[in-house]
């Protein structure tokens, strides 16, 4: 190991300590849990329930609810949602017998899959549009190629856990049906969009031909995914998670976190998005507030879900070296890693709003934003 690597592993252990030590956070990071804590988490379970084989028991429990949630025929739990939409797309290239797919070149499978949809599984895309915001009907309409399928994120997490407004999305979709293309929704945070469609899950799920989810964003599940749909398409989506390597010979411990999820969290995700919108005004008001801060950006202004970007011109290094530096010398975690992004000399962190923020009020945030301002350099 390189001394540099030493250095980085010691600051990332630092970080580790001040933040899982912070007696307030605004969410806990997933790095923050340990085995004890994940492993206390399923003793909710009932001890003479059958464990399952090869995706049976209390899997099949766990596919009923996701379709019952979402009102679909049916769905399909997959160990990754990465597989569960590699599976999607390839059987809907199969069934269009088109195998070129509309997506955002922001979205999962062009940033984070490794070029999966061409090497795996021998698929095109083309991008209906390439700036930092969900396509509109009319780029859709417009794609100079034709296309099977059209794949929304929703949120597209990239440019800031963006939706369009539910008028966009059903016009979004009906400009894919002009074209004879299927849907089919990238909803790995779905949850937590009902607040600003207004609409509940099963009306929102209704209008794509698939949805994938996932149980560890939102939900706070261990890992693993679902794919919901037809009948015969998830039919089919089992045969080609076997293909992939996907048929766990033992999931429960997944799905009984995932159910755990559905049942604990996804009840307070409104309460979680609201919040975060008082977040996002309090954060204006302190930033604004600081002479140390003389440009900073929430995006959006008005957060869509319970996760947003925050701005600011400086260093991420700095950036994260002050938030670390106020979670251990006050108890309060309000950031933690920033990233560069955009021009030189501009970072961006995302913030996640959750249970362990309900307590917060304006002023302490507010508060909060002035103290982390205050750390930075030159203040």
């Amino acid at each position: 190991m390189s001394d540099q690597d030493d250095d980085q592993d010691k600051k990332n252990a630092w970080a580790l300590a001040a933040w899982r030590g912070a007696e307030r956070k605004l969410w806990r990071g997933v790095r923050e849990e340990t085995v004890g804590e994940l492993l206390a988490s399923l003793t909710t379970a009932d001890p003479d329930e059958s464990a399952d084989i090869y995706g049976d028991g209390v899997v099949t429990r766990l596919e009923e609810r996701v379709a019952e949630l979402l009102g679909t025929e049916a769905a399909a739990h997959f160990p990754s949602g990465t597989m569960a939409q590699q599976v999607a797309l390839r059987c809907w290239a199969g069934r269009t017998g088109n195998p070129v797919v509309a997506l955002h070149p922001m979205s999962h499978p062009e940033r984070w899959e490794g070029g999966a949809l061409s090497v795996v599984s021998g698929l095109r895309t083309v991008h209906p549009t390439d700036e930092q915001r969900q396509p509109t009907a009319q780029e859709v309409r417009d794609l100079a190629d034709p296309f099977g399928t059209l794949m929304l994120e929703l949120p597209l997490r990239e440019p800031g856990f963006l939706l369009p407004s539910w008028e966009e999305l059903c016009e979004l979709v009906e400009a894919a049906r002009e074209r004879d293309a299927v849907v089919h929704f990238d909803g790995a945070r779905l949850w937590e969009t009902t607040t600003h469609f207004g609409r509940p899950l099963h009306e929102i799920a209704a209008l794509a031909d698939s949805v994938y989810v996932s149980f560890y964003k939102s939900l706070g599940g261990l890992s693993g995914a679902a794919l919901a749909g037809s009948a015969s398409l998830v039919a089919e989506a089992r045969e080609w998670r076997l293909r992939y390597g996907g048929r766990v010979f033992r999931q429960f411990p997944q799905a009984l976190s995932a159910l755990s999820g559905l049942e604990r969290e996804l009840p307070r995700l409104p309460s979680y998005v609201g919040q975060a919108r008082v977040v996002a005004e309090a954060l204006k008001e302190g930033f604004g507030a600081s002479e140390a801060v003389p440009w900073f950006r929430i995006h959006p202004e008005v957060p869509h879900t319970h996760q947003f970007q925050v701005w600011l011109p400086y260093e991420p290094d700095a950036l994260t070296e002050a938030a670390v530096r106020q979670a251990e010398e006050t108890g309060t975690c309000l950031f933690r890693t920033w990233h560069a992004g955009g021009p030189p000399g501009l970072a961006v962190t995302e913030l996640t709003v959750a249970a362990e923020s309900l307590s917060w009020t304006p002023q302490d945030i507010r508060r909060a934003a002035e103290d982390f301002a205050a750390r930075l350099p030159g203040a």
